[in-house]
């Protein structure tokens, strides 16, 4: 393992609910094993990124109610190509090597999870947007 390997693996968080067994799907053994721990490890730029995402977006976010909040999160996803790619990049940027070579062999449906999983974080810490604009007043 490379020394760039390791120190990625170093400094995820451990999910003690991210289970791995052997009847998984490799889908599901590469959520549990790398997407999880690396998208709780980028929380905290994924919330900056998303609140970026709505100043750009002229701050219209702020206006809207608690669903219409949420389906903002999951359209600006699911339908801008460029912010989507940005947030797999800021994700598959901690993968270690090996890592890399088993994302590409299925990669479609990794990216699915993947942006499923960001998508939920997000809705989940819908709140912490909320205080952001506050702090904007």
């Amino acid at each position: 393992m490379s020394d760039r390997s390791h120190s990625l693996l170093e400094i995820r968080p451990i999910i003690p609910s991210a289970k791995v067994t052997e009847i998984m799907s490799s889908d599901e053994r590469f959520q549990n094993q790398t997407l999880r721990p690396v998208i709780k490890m980028q929380n905290s730029l994924l919330l900056l990124v998303f609140q970026n995402y709505i100043t750009k977006h002229k701050n219209s976010f702020y206006e809207l109610g608690v669903n219409k909040r949420l389906m903002f999160i999951e359209n600006a996803i699911q339908k801008d190509i460029k912010f989507r790619n940005s947030l797999k990049g800021i994700i598959i940027g901690q993968f270690t090597t090996e890592e890399y070579g088993l994302y590409i062999l299925n990669s479609s449906s990794l990216n699915k999870r993947m942006m499923q999983m960001v998508i939920e974080r997000l809705k989940d810490q819908v709140q912490f947007f909320e205080k952001a604009s506050l702090q904007a007043v």
